[in-house]
């Protein structure tokens, strides 16, 4: 009688999962023809549910109905399932393979008593830099061919992890953010190196609306451009032709 009522709520336990798995990513559909390969069923696919967000941002309701539309700039390189894709156009600002992004809320990360988290060391007056640690400003910032990029005029802080998330870069009169994880300190040369990018291609990072706060969109945008970069910045960094 044990072993059965165990067996029976391994089942119900093992259609529960799967059901709650499908909130995302499904129905699955065939590469080539978008034919649908998951349909599903009241066995397989969870009833719609609705989570409450912090801070008053509303309600998202899962699973989603339909398909969201993707425009992808690049061609299938051949005719078969899993086929990759080459890019038609700049992949750091179309978002193609590893400068892919996600479409992410279009509002600042916050911490637990609703304020953004990252932002300017300029307006955040209650932190500084730590002893002992160089002072970043006014240094030059320089891409993986050697030449200076631009010049750090401010830092980006993360009040609630309490470190820097990145760096103001100005170029060519405009401000761009650059990943202080991705970045090279050279104490000595009083210089900062990211070798993800060429000089020349921080001047297409994608832009921050405002000038003290930045929304998880735009973070995506920024890491997924410096990302794509270890790929796409130099076609020597791209797969050999064989």
């Amino acid at each position: 009688m044990v072993l059965w009522a165990f067996a029976l709520f391994f089942l119900v336990l093992v259609f529960y999962l799967r059901r709650e798995d499908r909130r995302e990513g499904y129905p699955l559909e065939d590469e080539l023809t978008g034919r649908l390969d998951t349909v599903g069923g009241p066995l397989h696919t969870a009833s719609t549910k609705s989570f409450l967000l912090p801070f008053g941002r509303g309600r998202v309701t899962a699973p989603t109905q339909g398909r969201e539309p993707v425009d992808i700039a690049a061609r299938r390189t051949d005719r078969f399932a899993g086929a990759p894709y080459a890019p038609t156009g700049n992949p750091l600002v179309d978002g193609i393979g590893p400068a892919a992004w996600a479409e992410r809320a279009r509002h600042p990360d916050l911490d637990m008593e609703g304020h953004p988290r990252i932002v300017p060391l300029s307006v955040a007056s209650d932190y500084a830099v730590a002893v002992g640690d160089p002072d970043l400003l006014g240094w030059p910032m320089l891409g993986a061919d050697g030449v200076v990029a631009g010049t750090i005029d401010d830092l980006w802080i993360d009040r609630a992890d309490r470190l820097i998330r990145y760096m103001q870069v100005s170029v060519g009169g405009r401000a761009v953010l650059a990943p202080m994880m991705m970045a090279k300190v050279d104490r000595r040369r009083r210089r900062v190196v990211i070798d993800a990018l060429l000089a020349s291609q921080f001047a297409d990072v994608p832009p921050i609306e405002a000038a003290d706060r930045i929304t998880l969109y735009e973070e995506e945008r920024v890491q997924a451009y410096f990302g794509g970069g270890y790929l796409y910045a130099t076609p020597a960094r791209q797969e050999p032709l064989l």
